[in-house]
């Protein structure tokens, strides 16, 4: 059912071409109205009412359209922000193209997220010292089960409206509604006798569990990444709104929570180890919480730990790990969508601004409000985690036809990620690909973005997986076929030291990606570029150290294609000609055994040396060490004296019952 989108120009203060904007995102648009959260109301209300969906291109009065919705008993109108990102601006060209692919952005529906449910009993554990975690443990008994953990040697208080306990907490895991805390020194109140409340003795090692943690120490996090974990509230003991918050939001945590499944997981293809040896940890290196953890060959990823920071999706070679709300391919999606409106409207070389829901979106709503706006060719983009933003995303950007990518970076930015990304992007297709812009003042925005830095690229639809899009946007992009690329690079060759390489072979089977293989009919190791992760468990494996890794971007076909990384000739069978093995090999391990081992004394086992599988077993079973005294014939009763017609007559024995 198509929506219809109700414009308004918000008292005057913007430009709208109501013709432009329907031409441009294909979505039918209202009349032009100049008031609708106040005179005109009445025009949003009788949309509602009719029963089809209505979008409205306002985002600043959600609360009103939302009571109105309520009031008239239907689904809530969604909402597109065109004044702040692209009606409120300084620049004098025309705003139309903009609007348009924003709009047309705003009806590409995201696939519905995979969530969890989270439960929490309402479990508190508080620590800190008496004078700060006393008064806060009182504060949440009221509404949860609180247990105060001393870290001083106050005496515990006369009260039983929650628990205290003396400790050092030694260890704590897990998350919101699961946290598993281990204490030394453990010490509880005695409930008895007269007078102030005694201690037990200390005990090392009482485990326990909660689903609320609150920290008032003061001192390191418990966990890494402590805002990351859900759960658990951390806040200075010498600010005392820092812990009112803190108490507040504790007093929240009760009850059934959706917990959103922020990437998906495909075992089959992790390149991390294999036999026991460690290829890829990038994902394992970069997850800022320790949710990804080796699990045999693969990683596994704790979902209740997982913060979605999406770090791992952007650095992930073979894409085990990939960013699932919204999933890649919506982004990949949403990127071409706001590069062919933008040309279907009339523009002609945009460029793109990521940012994300909080800090950037804030500075975006300033710099329109208070300063000069975004210039009209800088389309905002926001992401609900910057850093799974990454070079192939950048790269699609640029091949959909936008001029240059720029990231916005918040307070909380994932600066490392973001910036070997965007080294790597910028290896590829030059520093238009991706650039980082580390802004706090909303008016430094426009002249950090600067203008254009690069002309726009002939558009190609981004498809497929995030290296399958990255190789094609380097195809189209790159001035060589062949790149360097640094270090860190997931794209890349394997190069083979023929004089050391024997062929053996080994780092075939442990190849996670197929990018080496063996020629079944002739000694050969065969190479295809485009499959390499560039994970080194080639050259971790290879015995002889002969294999070494070189990062690049090879956009050529023959990049697609085996290549012959070593060969040589096959050794042919003595006995029956089969060619097998290598002749080089062959001839070595011959020239050492001969008459120089106890084994291989007799000339007729060295000649087992050059035989193939068959012949060789063929050999042991006639001459040699499976070789015996022949198989005796089958005895008859001539053979122990009696004629041949003999009848001879069974053994007696109990009969059996039928």
């Amino acid at each position: 059912m198509t929506d219809t989108v109700l414009l308004c120009d918000c008292l005057g203060s913007q430009r709208i071409d109501r013709a432009g904007l329907e031409a441009g995102s294909g979505r039918p648009c209202s009349e032009v109205g100049t008031h609708l959260c106040g005179r005109q109301i009445g025009r949003v209300a009788e949309a509602l009412a009719a029963g089809t969906p209505v979008t409205v291109a306002c985002e600043q009065e959600r609360a009103t359209f939302e009571a109105l919705a309520a009031d008239l008993d239907v689904d809530p109108p969604a909402l597109v922000d065109l004044r702040d990102r692209a009606g409120w601006s300084d620049d004098p060209r025309d705003v139309t193209p903009k609007q348009a692919a924003l709009l047309a952005d705003a009806a590409l529906a995201p696939p519905a997220a995979r969530v969890m449910d989270v439960e929490s009993g309402g479990t508190c554990l508080v620590l800190g010292a008496a004078d700060t975690a006393l008064p806060a443990a009182e504060r949440l008994s009221g509404t949860l089960a609180v247990t105060c953990l001393l870290t001083d040697a106050a005496d515990p208080p006369d009260t039983r409206d929650f628990d205290v306990i003396h400790g050092r907490l030694r260890r704590a895991t897990g998350s919101l509604g699961r946290f598993e805390v281990a204490i030394d020194g453990f010490r509880q109140v005695v409930a008895g006798g007269r007078g102030g409340f005694d201690l037990t003795a200390p005990r090392d090692g009482a485990v326990s569990a909660c689903d609320v943690i609150v920290d008032l120490t003061g001192g390191a996090p418990l966990f890494p990444a402590p805002e990351k974990r859900e759960g658990y509230l951390r806040a200075d003991p010498g600010r005392p709104a820092a812990v009112f918050d803190a108490l507040w939001e504790a007093s929240q945590l009760t009850g059934t929570f959706e917990q959103p499944l922020w990437v998906a997981l495909e075992p089959a293809i992790c390149a991390h180890s294999r036999a026991r040896q460690t290829g890829c940890t990038r994902c394992l290196d970069a997850c800022p919480t320790g949710a990804i953890t080796p699990d045999g060959d693969h990683v596994a990823v704790d979902p209740h730990v997982c913060a979605g920071c999406g770090a791992c999706s952007a650095l992930c070679p073979s894409g085990a790990i990939s960013f699932d709300a919204p999933p890649v391919a919506h982004t990949m999606r949403r990127i071409s969508t706001l590069a062919r409106t933008y040309r279907q409207a009339g523009g002609a070389a945009p460029r793109l601004l990521i940012h994300d829901d909080g800090h950037g979106r804030e500075m975006i709503d300033l710099l329109a409000r208070h300063g000069a706006g975004l210039p009209a060719d800088v389309i905002p983009m926001a992401l609900p985690a910057l850093a799974a933003f990454g070079h192939a995303e950048a790269l699609a950007a640029r091949a959909s036809g936008f001029c240059d990518v720029s990231l916005l970076l918040s307070p909380r930015s994932d600066r490392a990620t973001l910036a070997q990304e965007a080294e790597l992007a910028c290896a590829i297709d030059g520093p238009a690909a991706l650039r980082l812009l580390d802004v706090a003042d909303p008016d430094a925005l426009p002249e950090a973005l600067g203008a254009a830095a690069a002309p726009a690229p002939d558009p190609m639809l981004p498809m497929g997986s995030r290296r399958q899009v990255a190789r094609m946007a380097a195809k189209a992009l790159a001035a060589e076929p062949v790149t360097p690329l640094p270090d860190h690079a997931p794209y890349g060759a394997v190069l083979v030291d023929p004089d050391a390489c024997t062929l053996c072979m080994a780092c075939v089977p442990h190849c996670p990606s197929g990018a080496l293989a063996d020629n079944p009919d002739r000694p050969q190791l065969l190479f295809q570029e485009e499959a390499c992760l560039q994970c080194g468990l080639c050259e971790t494996i290879c015995p002889e150290d002969a294999i070494r890794l070189e990062p690049r971007m090879n956009s050529s076909d023959d990049a697609l294609s085996q290549q012959v990384l070593n060969e040589e000739e096959p050794f042919h069978c003595v006995e029956c000609g089969t060619p097998f093995g290598v002749r080089s090999t062959i001839e070595r391990i011959t020239e050492k055994l001969s008459g120089k081992h106890a084994m291989f004394a007799n000339p007729q086992a060295v000649r087992l040396i050059g035989m193939c599988d068959d012949c060789r077993v063929k050999s042991q079973m006639h001459d040699g060490m499976l070789s015996g005294p022949p198989k005796p014939l089958p005895r008859t009763s001539a053979d122990y004296g009696q004629p041949e017609d003999a009848v001879v007559l069974p053994k007696r024995g109990k009969k059996r019952k039928v």
